[in-house]
């Protein structure tokens, strides 16, 4: 068999952005929403880096008609003479070169989120054409690119289009961007309201006194839906946000602000009567879901301090052990901001800090701030009450433990039968085990029968478990359904949670497409968010979506997943047709529940994501808090029960 040659004919040399458009993924992580989202955080950080850096304070995001969008900012605007070596004007190099910009050195910008001069440039090679005005020195400049086919029928991505062209005078600077991206990159172009909503609100309570405005042009009506966020007591208010619905120790959060080795920090910090630690943490505006070295530094602090204040009111006494970390941190809300030079983020996805100055840094501006805080007059009855709710946690913390290695031992796989007789699978591959919690002994038996034993276990419920995010974690591990599960998943709770002991890969909620199918789903969500989040995150927790109608005629069989589907369906079948409609799982056949809902070729499962941490965080507390009527607002609103438009297609 021949040899193909190898020579330097065959080494290819991508030119301009075409490395971009090639592997769009290298640059935006996904062609999905969240890659065709991040096309808008990528101007809209640039934006925020001048409002950061003191140079101006409003950014209007405007959703067009046409599926373009545009950022406006009133900053200083982008340079628009010649570039002293490339000679073209510096607006061109910025949306043409990949790693240009200004923000390399520390000159034009003492912080930045976005470090790599790369995102202007990949809006633009990925978008259908993109504009950009800019308002500077009082006249206002305009240039234009566009992605079209060259001679060769090659697209070639962003490519200017005329010469930057004065548009006159401006009495104002800033910046304005309007894009259109492009259909034959992205899986859809259709932007979703209510995710950019959610991120420029959350960009307006980290950036105090900056208006973020959401302009919706889409929607025929007679005026566009406007949305305006802006919050003067920044972070602050941030975190009396989240705490809606729940109950503070105290009423208004403990504000620090400092700065150390050149690292600002800031943060609002608030206890609650709940149980869960909720820790929101940000750099450079850009959420660390992960947590890292800040994070390190912020607990290391709180720990310390309040061990200390305890020592010196006698809550703790000379033979007392001091309390851990997280009996501080039970029910604690704190929102941790910080900027610095030169981020190091662990991985590509900018979730986790590496820098490992970050953490001495924050631990004693912190520190400071805790102790100077504490020493003030009428700090008394908010120490008190931080340090009645750690004493009670490390009480529960003991009975917890002990909890815990009964419940080991009683719930043991190979001790002791599990309620709701778990069917185990007979497979050992990790990756492709899955784990099905069915609502029901009724659809548990079908799901038994109907399941591909090698690779699917079937966990029944006998009923609801108990709302946990009301519950401490003793009673958590109190609850036999509960217990069931976590024996059944052999990762642990809470601080024992381990991935690496997890059973299956993927574990999926199968409940009935009714009001208490709904509280079942949420009831779990709220357990794993509250107990096992990595289960969430790392995205192994699935919702199976069972079909409400099953149509036939002769040998035709089509199943109709949501009412919205059905009258099409009928007509498709025409006369003559016969129409089941399923109250529950228990009504299904083995058959019908492996074609529809089991069978990996067949099936519709929805992967449970947090996109927004605090948000999230937000919702569990209105959905199972004790605000009855604010749960009452939030589910007249929003509930649908069969709305299957935003789920994922197959598997």
């Amino acid at each position: 068999m021949a040899t193909k040659s190898y020579d330097a004919k065959d080494i290819q040399v991508l030119e301009g952005l075409d490395a971009v458009r090639l592997r769009p993924g290298m640059y935006i992580g996904t062609t999905g929403p969240k890659g065709l989202h991040h096309l808008i955080w990528e101007i809209v950080d640039n934006s925020i880096d001048e409002a950061s850096n003191k140079h101006g304070d409003r950014i209007i995001v405007t959703l067009h008609a046409d599926g373009s969008v545009s950022i406006e900012d009133n900053g200083r605007g982008i340079p628009i003479d010649l570039h002293p070596t490339m000679k073209i004007p510096a607006v061109e190099v910025v949306f043409t070169q990949l790693h240009a910009g200004g923000k390399f050195n520390n000159e034009n910008y003492a912080y930045s989120g976005g470090l790599h001069g790369v995102g202007a440039s990949v809006v633009n090679a990925l978008s259908r054409w993109l504009e950009v005005t800019v308002c500077r020195g009082g006249k206002k400049y305009r240039m234009r690119f566009e992605s079209n086919e060259d001679k060769k029928g090659k697209v070639r991505g962003g490519v200017r289009v005329g010469e930057l062209e004065c548009l006159g005078s401006a009495p104002v600077s800033g910046t304005t961007v309007t894009f259109l991206p492009d259909d034959r990159i992205f899986e859809t172009v259709e932007f979703d309201y209510s995710t950019i909503k959610k991120r420029m609100k959350e960009l307006a309570f980290l950036n105090k006194g900056l208006e973020m405005c959401l302009v919706d042009e889409r929607e025929s009506q007679a005026e566009p839906s406007v949305k305006s966020y802006k919050y003067e007591g920044g972070i602050v208010d941030y975190a009396k946000y989240i705490n809606e619905g729940k109950g503070t120790l105290y009423d208004e959060p403990i504000h620090i602000v400092g700065e150390e080795n050149g690292i600002v920090v800031e943060a609002a910090i608030q206890h609650t009567d709940s149980y869960a630690e909720s820790v929101f943490s940000y750099v450079n505006n850009i959420p660390t879901s992960e947590g890292g070295t800040h994070e390190v530094g912020l607990k290391s602090a709180l720990t310390r301090v309040l061990n200390d204040l305890a020592r010196k009111n006698g809550t703790l006494k000379d033979k007392d052990s001091n309390f851990l970390g997280e009996d501080f941190r039970e029910g604690l809300t704190c929102v941790l901001s910080i900027k610095m030079k030169n981020i190091q983020f662990e991985g590509q996805t900018k979730t986790k800090l590496g820098n490992p100055e970050a953490k001495p840094a924050v631990e004693a501006v912190i520190a400071n701030g805790l102790s100077s805080y504490f020493g003030t007059r009428g700090s008394g009855k908010v120490l008190s009450a931080v340090l009645d709710k750690a004493a009670g946690a490390a009480k529960v913390r003991e009975a917890s433990r002990k909890a815990k290695e009964i419940a080991r031992q009683k719930n043991s796989l190979e001790n002791a039968p599990l309620v709701g007789k778990l069917a185990a699978c007979s497979g050992k591959n990790y990756a492709m085990n899955e784990l099905f919690i069915v609502e029901g002994d009724s659809a548990g038996g079908s799901a038994k029968q109907a399941r591909d034993r090698h690779f699917q276990a079937i966990l029944p419920l006998r009923g609801k478990p108990l709302n946990a995010e009301k519950k401490r974690i003793d009673q958590v591990l109190a609850n036999e359904e509960f217990r069931s599960l976590i024996s059944a998943l052999n990762a642990g709770i809470g601080d024992d949670f381990n991935m690496d002991t997890l059973r299956y890969n993927k574990v999926v909620i199968l409940a009935d497409a009714d009001q208490d199918g709904a509280h079942i789903r949420a009831i779990l969500l709220t357990f794993f968010y509250r107990y096992m989040k990595e289960l969430i995150t790392d995205g192994h927790v699935f919702i199976g979506l069972p079909p409400l109608y099953r149509l036939s005629k002769k040998d035709k069989v089509e199943y109709v997943f949501s009412d919205a589907e059905l009258p099409e369906a009928i007509k498709n079948f025409g006369s003559g047709y016969k129409l089941s409609r399923y109250k529950g799982l228990g009504e299904m056949n083995p058959e019908q529940l492996w074609e529809t809902t089991m069978d990996p070729k067949e099936r519709t499962l929805v992967r449970v994501t947090i996109e927004d941490a605090a948000e999230a965080e937000k919702m569990i507390t209105v959905l199972m808090g004790d605000a009855v009527e604010a749960r009452k607002e939030y589910i007249i609103t929003n509930a649908n029960f069969n709305k299957v438009d935003n789920f994922k297609p197959k598997n």
